[in-house]
Formats: structure tokens, sequence, C-alpha cells
């Protein structure tokens, strides 16, 4: 073991079900995983069945990268089942929501 690995400055770990849960909208729980310097973050994002996001979800100031973890997520236009990366450039948008609920992986490298 290389038990040094531990102790690099921001190395970090968190299991999901341990990440506080904030509610979002009714059926829409975020769980943050991680803050970097820059603004970037992580998080996982938990939809219930037939949840929609209230709005136009924007994508500012940068770019958004989905993975759905589980279930099937429409962006508003089209589904992407469990297994599907999601890359929304900086200014574009969607209307997130499910018919069986989700849980999405979202990344944003610029805050």
């Amino acid at each position: 073991m290389h038990s040094e690995i531990l102790a690099q400055p921001g190395y970090t770990s968190v299991p999901v079900d341990e990440a506080p849960v904030k509610d979002l909208f009714p059926g829409i729980r975020l769980r943050p995983l991680w803050k970097g310097e820059n603004g970037a973050h992580a998080n996982v994002v938990e939809f219930d069945p037939g949840s929609t996001w209230p709005e136009r979800d924007v994508h500012e100031p940068g770019p958004e990268e989905v993975f759905v973890v589980s279930g099937t997520f429409n962006d508003g236009a089209r589904d992407y089942p469990a297994g599907t990366f999601i890359h929304a450039p900086a200014g574009s948008w969607h209307v997130p929501a499910t018919e069986s609920g989700c849980t999405l992986f979202v990344f944003y490298p610029e805050g």
C-alpha cells in the first residue's frame, strides 16, 4: 500500500451516501461531492420518478458535463439511458426531467 497517496494536498474522497443533501426542487436533490479553488465542482443529482426542473437550466459560466449513472434522463428533447455521457457547452440550456427517475454525476469544470 502507498498511504502517502492519501496525504497529497487536495486528494479527496467522499461516499455519495454521506454527502450532504440539498433539495433543489420537488423530487430533485443535489449532493455536492467536491469544489475546487477555481470554482469547478462535482455533484450527484438525484431525480425521483416523474420529476422535472421547473425552468431552463442555463450552463453558465462554463460547460456542464453529465454522466447518467442510473435510470433515464431527459434533457427536454430526448432520453439518455444509464451509461450516457452528455457535454453541454457554456451558454447552452436544457430542461431536465425523468419519467423513471435517475441519478446523474454532474461536473462543472469552470464553476
